[in-house]
């Protein structure tokens, strides 16, 4: 225990109570340091991430409708591809071998 006199009274504090007590305070210090960073870090976030978005080069609407078109085609195309070979070999082994 340490004592302290202060205006002639002696006064006893336990050194584990100072201790833990210290060990609070520094632990609310860092939480209060962590939030304010943290909201900064998310505001920080947000500008770094408009200024990103600004410098995005956006397709014109022609090209996205072109690029759609070409996707849907390609699609369909596979999907024809895959329903053929899907009837032939449900033709070859049901009614050929099995039939």
């Amino acid at each position: 225990m340490a004592k302290k006199v202060e205006n002639d009274v002696v006064i006893e504090n336990n050194d584990k109570n100072t201790k833990s007590s210290k060990n609070k305070d520094v632990k609310a210090q860092k939480k209060a340091k962590k939030d304010k960073k943290e909201k900064k870090s998310v505001t920080k976030k947000s500008k770094e991430m408009l200024s990103e978005l600004k410098k995005v080069s956006w397709p014109s609407f022609g090209k996205v409708v072109k690029t759609t078109g070409v996707v849907l085609l390609v699609v369909t195309i596979c999907t024809l591809i895959l329903f053929g070979a899907d009837r032939l070999f449900s033709w070859l082994i049901f009614d050929l071998l099995l039939g």
